[in-house]
């Protein structure tokens, strides 16, 4: 079995943003997280300006015009948000 162990100061998020179909996170050790839009439903249906307004903290990036928080550990392990589905928004997955 492997332990995935993340060093938190390397893994602090410093930049965090949302293009049109995806969620961009830079990292401190220069790594960059991306996932599907789709994978993030609050995100995906949020406005521009709302998806703009982000808090970076230690451990991950909280969106508080949406409610939204996502952990970096959770984007390194490939966790999609509850219910998240690509047809749901229409999104196509692929």
């Amino acid at each position: 079995m492997t332990i995935l162990q993340i060093e938190i100061e390397d893994s602090r998020p410093v930049e965090a943003h949302c293009d049109d179909s995806f969620l961009n996170v830079a990292l401190a050790d220069g790594r960059v997280l991306r996932a599907p839009l789709w994978w993030y439903p609050r995100l995906a249906k949020a406005s521009d300006a709302a998806r703009g307004v982000v808090e970076l903290s230690p451990l991950g990036v909280h969106w508080p015009q949406i409610d939204e928080d996502i952990s970096v550990a959770s984007m390194l392990r490939g966790q999609k948000a509850p219910g998240a589905a690509a047809d749901k928004i229409g999104c196509v997955s692929g």
